[in-house]
């Protein structure tokens, strides 16, 4: 793409001639008072104030018109032009010769000083185009650096569009930055046939649109949208150094979102997996001993003494307990995953929630010491007492699980504004650090103690009850041993 170059200016060529004309009333004021060579002086420094400031043309003008100058006020037979004269030719011929030389060196050199100032504005606004790309973990904050580089250097306002079902759509744009018909219908063509188009403006409207597409690996992932009185052809490396960095910045993030969506499915898929077979073997554990304790009743009945029978007979209800248990474990963690939770909320003491959860639990507590203490001036909670008793008996059924036989289990509850909290505590050997928020995943279980079953479920169950009644579960390790699980639920569903 090249812009128009920016038109001389009629004021640069009037700037000369006032030079030459300032050059001129200086040697008037000290001709009678000089020599002729330090009168040539004040033109040849005429030439290189116009280099330096105006540019070469001028300056070629500036020395031509300081040699007609110095000829027509000057030389003897003043104001009249001498220029052929074989006397004063050399004379003429050198300072027209120097002023050229000057001018062409002067403006040379300050074309360079440009050129490399210019070099290091477009290096730096780059530079700080790519540190902001580098950080830009989406396309909101992408589009946004964007705009904002765009704004300082190249254009008065800057807009990016993003292809959505093959339409482009403005997704970040400057303050008041608005779009006529003709506008999005250039954008769309510079989309569709991934080429730029200019729509030419007046400055009341805001001036000409460029429409730049970005395109990366073949494929148009938006367009970049300038207005303004846009620099001349010397900005277009930092434009196209702009639309190539978003271009590939956004490519790359699109080849990231598809690496993390492929790292999920992955994921996800080697999570069913490991999940059916997770289930797998805890359905199968149970059924197995059931089935094996049935089949030898049946088969060797008449072999068996009666101590025998009870014992298998005890297993196969134990393990059907357990199979039921998992079960059903699955489908409230369904219901808790869908949403179908339905709360029967009533005014309960926490009072009568331990003692729900606790007479269930008797003939597995045996000798074991349960301590309960229950501040006396707690309010009721409003909660469903069916669900938060089996809370507390999954917290309760853990600790019997994960404990010493001899050690104690304590219930505590107080209020810590703005929650009332339940607290279970035991004398266990605790929880790894790097597993304190891991043990409230699904199907997630400490390997230790060994030979500690179950499912992985029953804390999943317990955060997804306790946090449909808007509270929250955390677990803690105690400094002198063990794991307190607390329970908080908010004031504002308690009633004094």
């Amino acid at each position: 793409m090249a812009f128009p170059p920016n038109p001389l200016q009629l004021k640069n060529y009037l700037k000369a001639f006032a030079l030459v004309g300032a050059a001129t009333v200086a040697g008037e004021l000290l001709h009678p008072y000089t020599s002729m060579p330090s009168l040539m002086m004040f033109y040849l420094l005429a030439v290189v104030l116009a280099a330096l400031k105006l540019g070469l043309r001028p300056a070629i003008l500036t020395a031509i018109t300081s040699t007609l100058a110095f000829d027509f006020f000057f030389i003897p037979s003043r104001f009249s032009f001498t220029l052929l004269d074989e006397e004063y030719i050399t004379t003429f011929l050198g300072l027209l010769t120097v002023s050229l030389v000057i001018s062409k060196l002067v403006a040379t050199a300050r074309q360079r000083a440009d050129a490399l100032f210019e070099r290091e504005v477009e290096t730096a606004c780059l530079y700080s185009l790519s540190r902001d790309l580098a950080a830009a973990t989406d396309n909101q904050a992408l589009f946004a650096a964007v705009v904002r580089s765009a704004e300082a250097s190249i254009a008065k306002q800057a807009a990016i569009f993003q292809v959505i079902d093959q339409v482009a759509a403005p997704a970040m744009a400057s303050n008041g930055m608005i779009f006529s018909d003709d506008e999005l219908l250039s954008v769309d063509e510079s989309l569709k046939y991934k080429q730029r188009s200019i729509l030419s403006g007046s400055d009341e409207e805001g001036g000409s649109l460029v429409c730049l597409p970005l395109v990366q690996a073949g494929c148009c992932m938006g367009v970049l949208a300038l207005r303004g009185s846009l620099p001349g052809s010397n900005s277009q490396r930092l434009v196209e150094g702009i639309i190539a960095q978003t271009a590939s910045t956004l490519h790359r993030i699109e080849l990231s979102h598809q690496a993390e969506e492929a790292q999920a499915i992955q994921t996800r898929v080697n999570f069913e997996r490991a999940l059916l077979n997770s289930i797998s073997h805890d359905l199968r554990t149970p059924l197995a001993s059931v089935t094996g304790a049935l089949t030898t009743l049946r088969e060797r009945k008449d072999q068996l003494s009666d101590i025998t029978r009870h014992e298998l007979l005890d297993t196969a209800c134990s393990e059907a307990e357990r199979l039921n248990k998992f079960v059903g474990n699955l489908l409230d963690m369904t219901r808790i995953e869908a949403g179908a939770i339905i709360l029967n909320s009533e005014m309960h003491d926490l009072e009568e929630l331990v003692g729900c959860a606790l007479t269930p639990l008797e003939q597995r507590i045996g000798g074991r010491r349960i301590k309960v203490l229950l501040h006396e001036e707690l309010p009721l909670v409003r909660i469903d007492l069916v669900l938060m008793a089996q809370v507390l008996m999954n917290l309760l059924d853990n600790c019997l699980k994960y404990s010493h036989q001899d050690g104690e289990i304590s219930i505590l509850s107080y209020l810590d504004s703005p929650w009332i909290v339940l607290e279970v505590a035991d004398r266990g050997p605790g929880i790894p650090e790097q597993d304190l928020k891991r043990i409230f995943d699904k199907f997630y279980r400490i390997p230790v103690p060994e030979g500690a079953g179950g499912t992985g479920l029953g804390l999943s169950i317990c955060k997804g009850i306790v946090e449909a009644h808007g509270g929250r579960i955390e677990a803690r390790n105690r400094q002198d041993g063990g794991v307190r699980m607390l329970i908080q639920l908010p004031l504002g569903a308690t009633e004094s």
